[in-house]
């Protein structure tokens, strides 16, 4: 091929799409489903020209035109409130739905070793020790006897918000360590997963023990739902991760792992959207000692029944369709 039939072939092409580059909002919305297999070809053109040794001028226009193609396509785009309910409504839970088997799987995974671990430790205390450690284990006790300094003191709503912030953060560390576990085989994630259902069996069973079930119960029904729920999907978003590195049907690692990533991103996305809900909980309702026992543990059955409903008929109706 020569460089002449090469441009002037292609010539018009190019023109175009640094026209669409060069466009406004109205111009890209206009023809936003052309622009992609135009990127494709612009790509191979790049290719080609280099292949060839073509001018470097027309090496450079092409690669340039990659670049800025490449920001408009893949760059971050600005907040849209209904982009977000999009995902609420549809891509969140339909991702859930679609891989339901795995975690469900992974949920009881956690739950039974979690059980597990809380039935050990209720019947051998000294094994409650050897898993939270004295430091943990006093903390524990601290935090939750009403005979602490702390309890039934009202916090301003200044303390709210930094207690809001460290939830956050905590909550946001546990999710992210147990998705990025998933880096390594999987195997990662599968620890962190082991690892906080052993921890939380084993605190749980500190509290019983200790006769502070009361004020122990009342204050994590509230936001269990969304926190726990949030580190199984975590944690199954870098299980699958894991998997597709090795079972890749035929693709290459790379395409594999791109592909699992349509399912995994959303999941792990919405994992972190439930941590913040159970964090704006934990702060501003959980701590709250004036509210009755009873109404904290009905908000907290409830919201467990309005979560799961989430996921089984939020979104069936696009499905569908």
């Amino acid at each position: 091929m020569t460089q002449r039939y090469f441009v002037g072939t292609r010539q018009a092409f190019w023109n175009r799409v640094e026209e669409f580059i060069n466009g406004g909002n109205k111009t890209i919305r206009s023809r936003s489903v052309w622009f992609p297999r135009a990127f494709r070809e612009l790509t191979q053109d790049l290719n080609t020209a280099r292949a060839h040794g073509f001018d470097p001028v027309i090496i450079e226009r092409l690669n340039r035109l990659v670049l800025e193609g490449s920001q408009l396509l893949y760059g971050q785009r600005s907040f849209s409130p209904r982009a977000l309910v999009d995902f609420l409504v549809y891509r969140f839970p339909g991702a859930v739905r679609s891989h339901w088997k795995g975690i469900a799987a992974v949920h009881l995974l956690f739950y039974a070793v979690g059980l597990a671990a809380l039935l050990l430790c209720v019947n051998e205390a000294e094994f409650t020790y050897d898993i939270l450690g004295e430091t943990q284990a006093s903390a524990l006790e601290e935090m939750y006897s009403p005979g602490s300094s702390h309890f039934l003191k009202p916090r301003d709503v200044s303390s709210d918000a930094d207690m809001f912030g460290y939830y956050i953060n905590n909550n946001i560390s546990i999710a992210f360590r147990t998705f990025a576990g998933g880096i390594v085989a999987g195997a990662g994630s599968l620890f962190f997963l082991m690892y906080n259902a052993v921890f939380l069996g084993a605190a749980t069973a500190h509290i019983i023990n200790k006769q502070l079930r009361e004020t122990f119960f009342s204050f994590v029904i509230g936001h269990s739902s969304f926190e726990l729920t949030a580190v199984v999907l975590s944690a199954f978003a870098g299980l699958y991760l894991g998997y597709r590195l090795f079972v890749t049907q035929g693709l290459t690692r790379a395409a594999s792992l791109r592909r699992a990533g349509k399912t995994a991103v959303p999941i792990i996305g919405g994992s972190a959207l439930l941590l913040v809900a159970a964090a704006a909980i934990e702060a501003f309702w959980s701590s709250r000692h004036t509210i009755p026992v009873q109404v904290k543990y009905g908000a907290g059955a409830a919201n467990w029944i309005l979560l799961f409903a989430y996921f089984i008929f939020s979104g069936r109706k696009r499905t569908r369709g």
